[in-house]
């Protein structure tokens, strides 16, 4: 089999490299087409994977919209000298367009609820939407939802073991109290008129009280913050989230790592409140949601100075981990006997079991 990734942002490195390292180990070929945004091109580059660089679909709407038919020509052109024959991406609006355009399927993974001009874009073309289970927008008759999370496609413990030599090169050890700050650059479509943490100073100035604060952001920082920056490779930045005691962050993607890796995360924005995993996760009691950081800033002092929180967290991963699925190992199944895998599921409804 032949199968076309692409990929839009850092974390779609994540979400598929197990995916490509499984399938390319049982005799298949995989294509990696992936666009300029933050560290998506370091990652791939530090994994060794090769990739076709797709460029940027720009920082704002009107320059993302006169670029989308540009991008699917770019991939076009790529796709028909690859033929694949599955196009496999996390919202992938040019995936769904050239794939419609060679009449071959497409497989599409969401988990943003409110991304609805994503939606607009790829939905009539893609063949298939898998979602979590707690994803709370009904996308019609191709959707199908699995008991997980996105995440757990490269952070269950089939996949992620934690390494404590990463403390060590930041001046830190286990038993340390330390946050980690996300601040996102808001240029995303689905970002349109979205905010997150008002008074980044602030705030830092307040957890600091408490431990190390560590930052990263997509966007310039004040000057004021930029020794708090985090200087590791990317890469590393999950062995961080699980040491860390708490993550507070406008980053959804980010709080939602920390908090499936056992540590509390405090997910700060606007957008929040439209997204299942969040609230999934508040009901493991591992994730807090707020639209303004001074509405939370009790919570986190809590958190930071209960000397047993991180082993709270860690317990109640635990469950949760017995609670979800392996995504890679669906992903692999599902595909690699698709399109019988989709008729074994009525109508493309059924919600997959975590066993």
């Amino acid at each position: 089999m032949k199968i076309l990734v692409d990929m839009n942002h850092p974390a779609h490195v994540h979400y598929f490299k197990n995916f490509i390292w499984e399938m390319q180990k049982r005799g298949h070929e995989v294509l990696i087409t992936a666009s300029k945004k933050d560290v998506a091109y370091a990652l791939l580059d530090h994994y060794g994977f090769d990739y076709m660089p797709m460029g940027t679909y720009g920082n704002h709407l009107m320059e993302k919209l006169i670029n989308i038919p540009i991008m699917d020509l770019r991939l076009l052109r790529i796709a028909r000298s690859f033929n694949p024959d599955i196009f496999l991406g996390f919202g992938s609006i040019r995936g769904a367009h050239a794939s419609k355009l060679m009449k071959k399927p497409c497989i599409n993974l969401d988990d943003t609820e409110h991304s609805f001009q994503e939606h607009l874009l790829y939905l009539p073309f893609t063949d298939v939407v898998l979602t979590p289970k707690c994803f709370l927008k009904d996308l019609g008759k191709k959707q199908i939802r699995y008991n997980g999370y996105t995440e757990l496609a490269y952070l269950h413990p089939n996949y992620f073991t934690p390494n404590p030599r990463v403390l060590d090169e930041i001046g830190l050890s286990k038993g340390d109290t330390f946050s980690v700050l996300r601040f996102v650059s808001w240029t995303a479509s689905h970002d349109v008129g979205q905010r997150g943490i008002r008074n980044k100073v602030e705030l830092v100035r307040k957890l600091k009280r408490y431990g190390r604060v560590l930052i990263t952001s997509e966007g310039i920082l004040p000057t004021e913050l930029n020794e708090y920056k985090i200087k590791i490779s990317p890469e590393k930045m999950h062995d961080i989230l699980y040491y860390a005691s708490l993550y507070i962050g406008e980053g959804g993607t980010m709080a939602s790592e920390a908090a499936i890796l056992g540590t509390h995360a405090i997910h700060i924005s606007t957008t929040a409140k439209h997204c299942g995993i969040f609230h999934d996760l508040r009901n493991y009691g591992l994730m807090l949601i707020s639209e303004d950081e001074n509405d939370i800033i009790h919570e986190a002092m809590n958190i930071l100075q209960d000397k047993d929180s991180k082993s709270k967290g860690k317990r109640i991963r635990e469950q949760l981990l017995k609670d979800k699925m392996d995504l890679t190992a669906f992903l692999v199944e599902f595909i690699e006997n698709y399109p019988k895998s989709l008729c074994e599921m009525v109508n493309g409804k059924d919600v997959v079991n975590a066993k």
